[in-house]
């Protein structure tokens, strides 16, 4: 299925306001599923220019991501990337792969918004989005603490944002 059907597709469930299964055929349809993934459920909406997502759960437990009512109404690039951003927490906090650091956690999946390395049938984003997601992943990158050992594992990670970073000003 191509992406323009695909829109189509999260149009309809939109017109029905089927939100939550319109969320369910985007990651299927991107193949972004995982097993600990314990489904959709809502949160508050931000405002009708900003949305926010996140995976709830405990560490090593079942992960539910909650999206706000709103989420179709952007840029399908852009949700596709928050929603592979949550997904990959999903996977981040499985059982027996658990990243135990929210800062290396928020890195991990703030570089995959920029490189898509996990996820690469993910679309890009805009530049805007790409200087923003890459500004996300050096100050989550600062506070590892300096020198700590998490910023050395990341040195060459930080590197690459910082080149892209630069390559878009």
């Amino acid at each position: 299925m191509n992406f323009e059907q695909i829109n189509l597709h999260l149009e309809a469930y939109k017109e029905h306001d089927q939100i939550l299964d319109a969320a369910k055929f985007l990651i299927h349809s991107f193949e972004l599923e995982h097993e600990n993934f314990a489904g959709f459920g809502f949160r508050k909406e931000l405002s009708p220019n900003s949305m926010l997502l996140t995976a709830e759960g405990e560490l090593g437990g079942p992960q539910k991501v909650m999206i706000p009512r709103n989420l179709f109404d952007f840029d399908l690039n852009l949700v596709l990337n928050m929603v592979a951003h949550e997904m990959l927490h999903v996977r981040q906090k499985a059982p027996g792969q658990v990243v135990e650091d929210k800062n290396e956690r928020e890195f991990q999946a703030y570089y995959e918004m920029l490189f898509h390395k996990v996820f690469p049938q993910v679309p890009e984003v805009s530049d805007f989005h790409k200087k923003f997601f890459g500004n996300k992943a050096l100050e989550y990158y600062r506070r590892m603490g300096e020198g700590s050992e998490l910023q050395n594992k990341y040195a060459e990670g930080k590197t690459e944002i910082e080149h892209l970073i630069n390559s878009l000003s």
